[in-house]
C-alpha cells in the first residue's frame, strides 16, 4: 500500500513487514534510508521511520502487521545528548556498555549510536551480549562484529566470531556469559576501534542481576555505562557501579513491549535460520573435545535435542547444532547441523529443542551436564 506522511511525524511499522520509501527525507534510528531501498521488518520487531521531508511510503504488511503514524520523533533527545559523553573520552577504544530491562530499547539505542559514530567515520565495534535476543549471533551465544555502515537493525550483521554460553539468559551460566564478553572484548582490543559499544540483557533486578552486571563492568572496564531508565528499576544497580561514569537516558516512547512467549518464538525463529538445510552428522567422541569436563557421557544418550556449541581447533566458533543420538557402543555422537567444517570442540548448553526446534520447557528436559 501506498502512504504519505507529513514532515515531523513518525511512522512505526510492526512486523512482518517492508517498507520503501519512494520520495522524501526519511530516517531510521539516525539513518538516512534511501530512496528505494527496501527495509525489512521481522515479526515481532518495530522500526520507526522518521518524516525529516514529506514522504511517500511503499508499505507491505504481512499477518498481524501494523502500521500507525504519531507526532514527533520516538528516539529521545537523550540519546543525541549521550553521544557528547562518549565523544569527551579521550582514550581509544573507548568502551560504552549499555543496560536496561527488557524491552527498553536497548538495542534501538545501539543501532541509533552505531548510526551516528559510523556517520562522523569512526570505527565501531559491537558486542552483542544478550543471550535470549541475541542479534549478531544465534540463540545462546555473545557475539561481536565490526561495523562500517549505517544499519536499520543489529540482525543484519554477521558475526566475526561468537562464544557459545547455552543458557538463554546470564542467570543460568554467568560464569560462562562473563567469560565470553571478556574474550569478545580481548579480540575485539586486538584490532584497534574507535569505539565499541556493548549491549547487554535485560536481567537487572534483584541482587544476582546486580552482582553480574558489576562483574561485567569489571571486566570490560566502560568509559561510560549508558543507562536506559523507566522509573527506579536500575537504582540498585547504579549505586553497585558507583566507580563508573554513568549516564541515564529516556526510555523510547515507541517501545512495543514482547512477553515471554514471544521472545521464545523469535529465538525459534533464529534457531531455524542458523540450522537452515542442517543434516545430521556423526563424529567419534574420541575425536573431539567435550569442552565441559564434568559431563556424564554414559547419559549423553538421554541428552537428546541439547542445544551445542561447535569449534574449530582455534575455538573459532563454526556454528550450533542439536544432539540427534549418542551411539554408546561406537562412542560415536550424531549432532544436527549447518556447520559443513568438521569441529574439534563441543561445548554442551542448557536448552533443549524438539524435532521442531522449539524449546522444550525446563520441567520437561532431562539434565546433560553432571553436577
Amino acid at each position: 500500500m501506498n502512504r504519505t506522511v507529513e514532515k515531523g511525524k513518525t511512522l512505526l511499522v510492526d512486523g512482518p513487514a517492508s517498507v520503501a520509501v519512494v520520495s522524501g527525507r526519511v530516517e531510521v534510528f539516525g539513518s538516512h534510508v534511501r530512496h528505494g531501498q527496501k527495509i525489512v521488518i521481522r515479526e515481532a520487531k518495530r522500526l520507526p521511520f522518521f518524516v525529516a521531508e514529506k514522504a511517500d511510503f511503499d508499505v507491505s504488511l504481512g499477518e498481524n502487521a501494523g502500521v500507525e503514524e504519531v507526532e514527533g520523533d520516538t528516539v529521545p533527545a537523550s540519546w543525541a545528548e549521550s553521544l557528547n559523553l562518549l565523544a569527551e573520552v579521550k582514550k581509544k577504544p573507548a568502551v560504552a556498555m549499555i543496560v536496561g530491562k527488557a524491552d527498553s530499547g536497548k538495542t534501538s539505542y545501539c543501532t541509533y549510536l552505531i548510526n551516528r559514530l559510523v556517520g562522523a567515520k569512526h570505527k565501531i565495534a559491537v558486542i552483542d551480549g544478550d543471550l535470549g535476543q541475541s542479534d549478531i549471533g544465534p540463540p545462546c551465544t555473545i557475539a561481536y562484529a565490526f561495523v562500517s555502515r549505517r544499519l536499520a537493525e543489529l540482525y543484519s550483521l554477521k558475526a566475526e566470531q561468537a562464544f557459545f554460553v547455552g543458557a538463554t539468559s546470564p542467570s543460568e551460566a554467568p560464569d560462562k556469559a562473563v567469560e565470553g564478553m571478556t574474550l569478545m572484548k580481548k579480540e575485539i582490543l586486538a584490532k584497534a576501534p574507535d569505539f565499541v559499544l556493548v549491549n547487554t540483557d535485560g536481567w537487572v533486578e534483584g541482587e544476582d542481576a546486580v552482582n553480574y552486571k558489576l562483574r561485567l563492568a569489571e571486566v570490560l572496564e566502560p568509559d561510560v555505562v549508558l543507562c536506559i531508565q523507566q522509573q527506579n528499576e536500575l537504582e540498585p544497580m547504579l549505586a553497585a557501579l558507583e566507580k563508573f561514569v554513568k549516564t541515564k537516558v529516556e526510555w523510547p516512547s515507541a517501545v512495543k513491549p514482547r512477553g515471554m512467549e514471544k521472545r521464545k518464538h523469535l529465538r525459534e525463529l533464529n534457531y531455524a535460520k542458523y540450522l537452515i538445510d542442517a543434516k545430521v552428522k556423526a563424529w567419534p567422541l574420541s575425536h573431539l573435545r567435550i569442552e565441559e569436563e564434568n559431563l556424564i557421557l554414559n547419559k549423553l544418550d538421554e541428552g537428546k535435542g541439547t542445544l551445542v556449541g561447535l569449534y574449530d581447533s582455534q575455538k573459532k566458533f563454526l556454528g550450533i547444532g542439536v544432539l540427534s543420538e549418542f551411539d554408546n557402543v561406537r562412542k560415536t555422537l550424531k549432532i544436527l547441523t549447518s556447520v559443513s567444517e568438521k569441529p574439534i570442540v563441543i561445548s554442551f548448553g542448557k536448552v533443549k529443542l524438539d524435532k521442531n526446534l522449539r524449546e522444550i520447557p525446563t520441567s520437561q528436559r532431562e539434565d546433560v551436564i553432571g553436577s
